[in-house]
């Protein structure tokens, strides 16, 4: 089964540091573009930071220098590492796999930043 699990999120304070995994399984990620997004309460879901398959990283302006993406293919997963959090920041993170316009969601984690 074709399935991509993300975690780690949770509750934290303005200022402090998260870390989210996506976990691919049913499917080798190598050679998937796999790209971060969220959506917020009553917004629109954003894209956050994408690591290509070449492992050329890109990110919204509103993260830039704040968080970092990564990933690690012998384990199926990518990350994004969250610092200097902000309340702004508060949403479901997804986590989505890109191989040609042919697209694999997770389910999402919430991301709670209390200020």
């Amino acid at each position: 089964q074709v399935q991509l699990v993300e975690s780690g999120g949770g509750l934290v304070q303005a200022g402090g540091s998260l870390g989210l995994s996506c976990a691919a399984s049913g499917f080798i990620i190598d050679i998937y573009d796999v790209s971060w997004y969220r959506q917020a309460p009553g917004k629109e879901r954003e894209l956050v930071a994408t690591i290509t398959n070449g492992y050329r990283e890109n990110y919204a302006d509103f993260v830039k220098g704040r968080f970092t993406i990564s990933r690690d293919n012998a384990k199926n997963t990518v990350y994004l590492q969250m610092n200097s959090l902000k309340p702004e920041d508060t949403a479901v993170y997804y986590c989505n796999a890109d191989l040609f316009g042919s697209h694999h969601w997770g389910k999402g984690t919430l991301v709670t930043v209390s200020s």
